[in-house]
């Protein structure tokens, strides 16, 4: 037993469990102050950060375990960037990346080379090694940016990329400086940086989504997933390390290789964002503040002009790269404040660069001393550029984003809401073991914006004399809330009593108004030959919304491509513009390629969407039915099949359809199917109000351009995020 009176609070102090303490109530406290005085978050940490350190009131001292957490943080930001980075949109706007890159990288190296060796009056190397410095920035806005739910926009996606592509060349830059200034600037060492960035690049790239396809196929224990994606950045990092480049390039390059494996709507992505924003990434930037020594500044005049001159420089040329990107694509004001706080914040690799550079001795001075390759004065002078430009990044990341997001709901309109509102997606649950897959399924295709449309149902006989089946159903739904709230969605739990379960559901499908059903098969159960089976057929002839029939063999994250079968005449069909929809998000979140297969006809209607958004897509012509198997050839290990069907009333209805069961159980059964049976049009029904207003849904009959009245559809539904 410890007594008070033996604690030691002498400072800095040295308490492990105190020290975890404190720094845990700042994260909480810092943040919540400052933000009354309208300051971002990131700067009350490196404010704290520099009132608590060695050189503030040494409350706490920078030692080996805020180093450590510190250095996670900072692979967390690069890693999140490579993770919620939009694949189909990064490579769409590859090209815009690279000359925001080049003008990022370009004007601070011209700036900062001139000013270092004109008007301070640095040697020629030293002068380049600092530009390399202004030219390197860190994503410290990034979780300001993410908070404001604008990562998908295409200035972030574009700063994102051309963050790699600045960083690794300025990496490089320093690599060339300190291999020259050690007279290491040989063949040799050109020969070996390249085969080695070469083979981590391979790597990461290639084998890290092989590693973990297999390791969530195996392993559905949510801990070690988590644990699996760690290991995985942080040996990434170390690869980085040791193929001669920087951590933190590794750590982006894991986020891009395992972004198809971790669905932007998956619990896996709540729990990596939650850690990361709540722990690790803060204790970064608290290691930051403690950087700061503001004493320097009211002794050594050299120290001053540098930092200033620095400061100004890195921020001056990061607003000159910002406007010249603007000017170049188009961009708005917020979207230019968007790309410049994200790029302005000099951290990590400016960090490198100077330690790097300081401790590189060239030479001797008639006292003895050592001449470095970057002085003490532009030591200090980094950490009070390290402070100004976080500063100003964050203050401007924060305006960009606040104004970037209300020109997007502006121009979604109340509309999209409304329509969000209106969604309501029913998943009927009978079995434990494929609650989580449909849950995931549901979440996929919803809305993304939509927190409150998922409905689980279990109906519970109403015969029943026993309690025992009523409790079986709300452990049931409770699991499957569970799932949903590891999502940040709230899911609606249902509980019918009802003889018959087709009259339960389709009743309680008609009473929430859903627009969508979910249907599941256990995974030892298969399709009726009587087709569908009398429950689902009695599902479908009395529910006249748009139902999914689930087969799940591997879980949804671990799916590569979707191949999407759809009957001819489909666009007649009244929901077709819905279930086309849900697949978008599909797309959109899993990052998974759609390939379509269907008639000419109604592969230029999906086309239409296809123009608009940037989901990875392909189009084969096919409309004979009779020879479905020759889709199996394409069908792959990782493939989802997905055959859009018509009830027996349907306009795209044909009678190969009969034959479906036969073949999914005898030739598909290794693979996840989904069939989807869209809305039917109704002879006394031609409009459907839902989405958020009413829609003419059959066109043809009514007379109005069927291509046009499709494009408006797809303007009402089809909003770009």
């Amino acid at each position: 037993m410890i007594l008070v009176a033996e604690l030691n609070f002498s400072l800095p102090w040295s308490n492990p469990v105190l020290i975890f303490s404190s720094i845990l109530f700042i994260i909480l406290f810092a943040p919540i102050l400052l933000n009354r005085i309208k300051i971002p978050q990131l700067i009350g940490l490196i404010v704290a950060g520099a009132i608590i350190g060695p050189n503030g009131i040494n409350l706490l001292e920078r030692d080996s375990s805020v180093i450590l957490f510190g250095t996670v943080g900072l692979l967390y930001i690069m890693f999140l960037a490579g993770l919620e980075i939009d694949l189909a949109d990064f490579k769409k706007n590859s090209g815009k990346s690279m000359i925001f890159g080049l003008y990022t990288f370009i004007i601070p190296m011209s700036l900062g080379t001139t000013t270092g060796y004109y008007f301070l009056g640095f040697s020629w190397p030293t002068s380049i090694l600092l530009a390399s410095m202004f030219a390197s920035h860190t994503l410290i806005a990034y979780p300001i940016i993410s908070k404001m739910g604008v990562v998908k926009n295409k200035a972030v996606n574009i700063t994102v990329g051309g963050t790699v592509i600045t960083d690794t060349l300025a990496l490089l830059v320093l690599a060339v400086i300190v291999g020259m200034s050690q007279g290491e600037l040989t063949n040799d060492f050109w020969v070996r940086l390249g085969i080695s960035v070469v083979v981590f690049a391979a790597i990461v790239v290639f084998l890290f989504p092989v590693l973990g396809r297999w390791f969530f196929k195996k392993n559905d224990d949510n801990i070690s997933q988590y644990i699996f994606v760690l290991a995985l950045v942080f040996l990434a990092a170390f690869l980085a390390e040791a193929a001669g480049i920087e951590a933190i390039i590794g750590a982006f390059l894991a986020g891009l290789a395992l972004n198809k494996l971790i669905p932007h709507t998956s619990p896996l992505m709540n729990r990596i964002e939650f850690v990361g924003n709540a722990l690790f990434i803060p204790f970064f930037l608290i290691g930051v503040g403690m950087l700061i020594d503001y004493r320097v500044f009211f002794t050594d005049f050299e120290t001053i002009k540098v930092a200033v001159t620095m400061s100004v420089i890195a921020t001056l040329s990061k607003f000159l790269a910002a406007y010249f990107t603007q000017k170049t694509f188009r961009f708005s004001s917020a979207q230019r404040d968007v790309i410049f706080g994200l790029s302005n914040a000099q951290a990590a690799a400016t960090l490198a660069a100077v330690l790097v550079g300081y401790n590189i001795q060239i030479g001797t001075s008639p006292e003895g001393e050592a001449i470095r390759l970057l002085s003490e004065s532009i030591l200090n002078g980094t950490i009070l550029m390290i402070l100004v430009t976080c500063t100003i990044a964050s203050f401007v990341a924060q305006k960009g984003a606040s104004k970037l997001a209300l020109e997007e709901e502006t121009e979604n309109g109340a509309e999209e809401e409304n329509s969000e509102t209106k969604e309501k997606i029913l998943i009927p649950i009978n079995y434990p073991e494929s609650i989580e897959e449909l849950i995931n399924l549901g979440i996929t295709i919803k809305s993304s914006s939509s927190k409150e449309s998922l409905l689980a149902l279990n109906i519970v006989p109403s015969d029943a004399e026993d309690e025992s089946k009523e409790k079986h159903a709300k452990k049931l739904l409770e699991k499957a809330s569970v799932f949903a709230s590891a999502t940040d969605n709230k899911l609606k739990e249902l509980i019918r009593y009802d003889s018959n379960i087709v009259n339960g559901i389709t009743n309680v499908v008609k009473e929430n108004k859903a627009t969508d059903i979910i249907l599941g098969l256990h995974k030892n159960q298969e399709l009726s030959g009587s087709f569908l089976g009398k429950l689902t057929e009695g599902i479908l002839s009395r529910c006249n919304v748009t139902a999914m029939i689930y087969q799940s063999t591997q879980p949804l994250n671990t799916i590569k491509r979707y191949l999407i079968v759809v009957p001819e005449n489909a666009e007649k069909e009244m929901g077709f513009i819905y279930w086309l929809y849900r697949l978008w998000n599909i797309g959109r979140n899993t990052g998974a390629k759609l390939i379509f297969y269907g008639s000419r006809a109604t592969l230029d209607y999906i086309k239409l969407v296809q123009k608009r958004f940037s989901v990875e897509a392909s189009f084969f012509e096919f409309s004979d039915w009779d020879d479905f198997l020759i889709i199996s050839r394409d069908l792959k290990e990782n493939d989802c099949l997905m055959v859009v069907m018509s009830r027996r009333n349907g306009v795209s209805f044909n009678s190969n359809m009969n034959k479906l069961p036969k073949y999914l159980n005898k030739y598909f059964a290794k693979n996840n199917y989904i069939l989807i049976y869209p809305m039917q049009f109704d002879i006394d029904q031609k409009e459907y109000s839902g989405f958020g207003g009413t829609l003419l849904i059959n066109p043809i009959i009514s007379g109005v351009n069927h291509v046009e009245n499709f494009k408006e559809m797809v303007g009402k539904l089809f909003r770009k995020k």
